[in-house]
């Protein structure tokens, strides 16, 4: 009943022995049995791929929309890329050494190749999984054929196997995204491209239709120019939402000091809605004139830059339609300055006191309709001190201030002083 076993000096009972892992030597044999099978069915798999292609885009085929649309266009090219990666693939199995290398390389092509097409990935994944799982197929069928007894084997193989189709649908991804992300780069820089030609009005004829596809605006359409000046991204995105409301279709081109916004118009009514909210403090808006087609995109961007320009330095905005008057001062700065110092010349040469306390008279008298009730109790005096300082411009200058004409100068000249800070 008991079995003498010395065991550190004592007697015990035998036991039953407890299963010992598998020697290494032992699961090396086995891995090479299980080799040695793998490599025989893919040898006869190698050898009957033509067939193995058909039934991989037959599946195809029925079961992905995009390659349907693929075979319908170029049915050869497509079973071309299913042969020649099943190829790789079953090469690889064989003579890891020396095939997978070109199978990588086959797998990144048709990734590469497939987005500069805009092939939907998963589809282009799915194939992948697909064709693994036809060559896993195909192997455990020829292995039951041939060898039955044989089939346990491949289980040791299944990893790899797996690994190998987890590690291409990885190339397949990289590369697609890859190119993905260059050909967006070149999509977006084409689009700035296109969109500074028609702003600097160098755009040639013949890519205003591709720059009419690219903005998703109409080539005949009517548009204005929005220019934006603002500090930081928060505040200039901020102006463009004060500058352009919500539901008027607009496209931005951002710039270093500038962003200009090309705003779609409806009719008339959508001119006058622009800039109709205040900026936020500190930014500046202007809007230009009303065009006709992308062509004329060139003048609408200077009519919304001296729009800008009429802007004052502490923020605010202007529609050029509004400001025509200073808008030609502007488009001309010499002769600004020349009506500027012509007209109020003898005052720019007072006491600097002197000079702005009249300076501001003439303006405040000017903005309040040439009332100078109003204007009194702007500056905080009386109406007749204000006609009084009145009297000494119209003598200093020799213009009348109630004769039209010479009221249209001193305006202009005041503007252009402004404007101009000659």
């Amino acid at each position: 009943m008991y079995q003498a076993v010395r065991s550190r000096g004592a007697l015990r009972p035998a036991t039953t022995p407890v299963p010992q892992p598998r020697s290494p030597r032992f699961r090396s044999l086995i891995d090479a049995e299980a080799l040695r099978v793998l490599h025989r069915s893919a040898r006869a798999v190698q050898g009957n791929l033509p067939d193995l292609t058909d039934r991989l885009v037959a599946a195809l085929r029925e079961q992905e929309p995009a390659y349907r649309t693929a075979m319908e266009t170029d049915p050869a090219g497509t079973w071309q890329e299913a042969h020649g990666s099943l190829r790789h693939s079953v090469a690889s199995l064989l003579d890891p050494r020396t095939a997978r290398e070109e199978a990588r390389r086959c797998s990144w092509r048709i990734g590469a190749t497939r987005a500069e097409h805009g092939f939907p990935l998963d589809a282009l994944l799915h194939a992948f999984r697909l064709g693994g799982s036809l060559v896993w197929q195909s192997l455990v069928e020829e292995t039951s054929r041939s060898a039955p007894d044989d089939v346990r084997l491949l289980v040791h193989v299944a990893a790899d196997v797996w690994n190998f189709v987890d590690e291409h649908c990885t190339l397949v991804a990289d590369a697609y995204r890859q190119v993905e992300r260059r050909l967006a780069w070149r999509r977006e820089n084409r689009l700035r491209l296109l969109t500074a030609s028609l702003l600097d009005g160098t755009s040639r004829i013949a890519d205003l239709p591709e720059a009419a596809e690219a903005l998703g605006l109409p080539e005949q359409g009517r548009y204005a120019v929005v220019a934006v000046s603002a500090g930081a991204a928060a505040e200039s995105a901020a102006a463009r939402s004060a500058a352009v409301p919500a539901g008027l279709r607009v496209h931005w081109h951002t710039g270093v000091d500038l962003d200009h916004g090309i705003v779609l118009l409806e009719d008339d009514a959508d001119l006058r809605r622009l800039a109709a909210q205040d900026p936020p403090q500190g930014a500046r808006v202007g809007v230009g004139l009303g065009v006709e087609g992308l062509a004329a995109l060139g003048d609408a961007r200077r009519h919304a830059d001296t729009a800008l320009g009429i802007c004052p330095d502490t923020g605010g905005s202007v529609r050029l339609h509004e400001q025509l008057p200073s808008a030609l001062l502007l488009s001309s700065p010499e002769l600004g300055r020349a009506l500027a110092e012509e007209v109020l010349g003898p005052l720019l040469r007072l006491e600097p006191s002197d000079r702005d306390l009249l300076l501001d008279t003439l303006a405040a008298w000017l903005d309040c309709d040439g009332s100078a009730q109003r204007a009194g109790a702007r500056l905080y005096c009386h109406r007749n001190t204000v006609l009084n300082r009145l009297r000494r411009c119209e003598q200093l200058t020799g213009r009348s201030l109630t004769r039209p004409a010479d009221v249209v100068q001193v305006s202009l000249a005041l503007a252009a002083r402004r404007l101009l800070h000659p």
